[in-house]
């Protein structure tokens, strides 16, 4: 179904069961109360579930790449040991870093995904899983995003945190890093900007909420920041976001994309714009490239 084809009430009850407690079957109970021209709402929510096979874009047998499970010690986090997804360009390095966070229910094929786009592209990717302490991404949206909610999210930040020291030493690190997210992973990514100060180049996150004011003066990286137009929830702290930032001096710059959704860059939903996310992404790895890259 095209995204076009969705009402706007079954967008914001996705908007809730990806983002609240709403469980998969009180969503499609739900929207299958609601008809729009005949269309059953329960027909439009279950076009709005993930297809990740469908959506892959980069195999992990890519002969461009190599693609492996690592550990890495987390002190302070939830576990104090964690695991996540190395990608690595073909040759010998070292390459440029880059850690690539996931939303708010583990890491799933479609970041994985994403990790072997940004390798591709000659970066070295990691996607560190939120998850690892309960066990890892359980194989399915709906329980990955309630084990997340079990962990202590204070301690999730610091995971990744631990996740962007562990890429920034790697031996097949230039030892330049940059950061970018989505959704739960775009709030990190603010974070990780205001927590590693020097240490990180540059971050993109994609529709994560900003950080608090006081903490934006910490800042040292330059930021592409990405946004939906239709995203209340996060684009409520755009404003202050954005003047705080200006008054710091630091580079950035904020792009909205006309007629998109919060999550327009997963194409493995109807939420997918493909235009405005391959014009994201594109400003991504170009803004990768500019900082990661040795002089």
């Amino acid at each position: 179904m095209e995204k076009n084809n969705i009402a706007p009430e079954i967008y914001q009850l996705y908007d809730k069961y990806c983002h609240g407690s709403m469980k998969r079957r009180e969503f499609l109970k739900r929207a299958g109360m609601l008809t729009f021209g005949g269309i059953s709402g329960l027909v439009m929510a279950k076009a709005l579930l993930p297809n990740y096979a469908k959506a892959q874009l980069i195999s992990f047998t890519d002969e461009r790449i190599k693609a492996k499970y690592v550990e890495y010690d987390s002190p302070g986090g939830n576990s104090g040991k964690m695991r996540g997804y190395l990608v690595q360009p073909k040759g010998k390095g070292p390459f440029p870093a880059v850690l690539i966070v996931h939303e708010n229910r583990g890491l799933n094929p479609h970041i994985e995904d994403v990790a072997r786009r940004a390798a591709t592209e000659g970066f070295l990717a990691f996607a560190p899983d939120a998850l690892y302490p309960l066990g890892g991404y359980p194989g399915n949206d709906d329980d990955g995003k309630v084990m997340q909610k079990k962990l202590d999210r204070d301690k999730i930040f610091i995971d990744m945190k631990n996740g962007a020291k562990f890429l920034k030493a790697h031996s097949l690190s230039n030892g330049k890093l940059g950061v970018t997210g989505f959704c739960f992973g775009g709030a990190v990514s603010n974070y990780l900007a205001a927590e590693l100060g020097s240490e990180l180049k540059i971050a993109v996150p994609f529709y994560g909420t900003a950080i608090k004011s006081e903490e934006v003066k910490k800042i040292k990286s330059s930021l592409i920041v990405q946004y939906a137009e239709d995203d209340p929830r996060v684009n409520a702290t755009m404003d202050e976001y954005k003047k705080a930032l200006t008054a710091i001096g630091v580079d950035f710059k904020m792009h909205i994309y006309p007629g998109t959704k919060h999550g327009f860059h997963n194409n493995s939903t109807p939420r997918y714009d493909e235009k405005a996310a391959k014009l994201a992404w594109q400003r991504t790895i170009s803004a990768f490239k500019k900082h990661l890259l040795i002089d």
